[in-house]
């Protein structure tokens, strides 16, 4: 008998244990609310969910990415090309932050003029040919960036564009069995079946227009600083060819030792 009353007094849990199980319990207690408004929009809602999901994670790696990469910070760019056009290329190597990829780029132009032209004995074709080779390379390092800055916009447009398109569809369902039920019901039409129907089927509409509305302006705000980025970039490297120091334009040999881009 003694032994039957030690094991169901073991099985009793503690204050402490007891602490957990209601903490555990209230943490489930709110999230019922969320349950049940998807369990009321049915299926599409809970699409919309994963599209708002899917929308903030890109959101967060895009801004993360653009806030990295410094692309729209150019100040460091600007110096750099008033002491290339005054011929002090040291100063315009050392100005540049080469932790931003366009000043990568703008280093790199500058090393083409630089490796073309300190040759004075070669052919003017030959420099041609091989300026035009250098601009192509640099064309590829400007793609290749606009590429990656550009990566998974689409997605954001394919939600954006989707899910007012789905919170229709979900309205349209719903508007579908509530006219079903009072169907069924024949004579015996009870207002509150048709009312709460309806703003079950609204409901889908307006988390749609809910995920849609802040992920058009996001991507419409990550557009513009892409297109910004691109007129910089190209802005940026199209001056190092036509403002080139005059000893480079000469062709004059000169003796000054170009950084690498890291």
């Amino acid at each position: 008998m003694s032994s039957e009353l030690t094991q169901d007094l073991v099985k009793i849990p503690s204050p402490e244990g007891l602490n957990e199980i209601q903490t555990v319990a209230s943490d489930w207690d709110a999230f019922n609310p969320l349950i049940d408004f998807l369990n009321v929009g049915g299926p599409v809602v809970w699409i919309l969910m994963v599209f708002s999901v899917v929308a903030l994670t890109i959101s967060i790696l895009k801004l993360t990415q653009f806030f990295l990469a410094k692309a729209e910070h150019n100040s460091d760019i600007e110096i750099s090309l008033r002491a290339w056009k005054q011929g002090e290329i040291d100063k315009a190597t050392n100005a540049l932050n080469l932790q931003a990829p366009i000043s990568n780029i703008v280093l790199s132009a500058q090393q083409a003029c630089c490796d073309v032209y300190r040759n004075s004995d070669a052919e003017a074709d030959v420099q041609n040919k091989a300026i035009d080779s250098y601009k192509e390379e640099l064309s590829r390092q400007a793609n290749a960036l606009m590429q990656s800055l550009r990566s998974y916009l689409r997605p954001l447009e394919m939600i954006a564009a989707l899910s007012p398109l789905l919170g229709l569809l979900g309205t349209v369902l719903g508007m579908i069995e509530a006219f079903k039920q009072m169907e069924l019901a024949g004579s015996q039409v009870d207002p509150s079946i048709l009312s709460g129907g309806i703003w079950q089927a609204l409901l889908t509409t307006a988390v749609g227009l809910a995920v849609a509305i802040p992920v058009v302006m996001l991507h419409g705000y990550l557009e513009r600083k892409c297109e910004r980025i691109a007129f910089l970039l190209n802005d940026a490297v199209t001056r190092v060819f036509t403002q080139m120091p005059e000893f480079l334009n000469k062709n004059e040999e000169n003796t000054h030792e170009f950084v690498h881009a890291a």
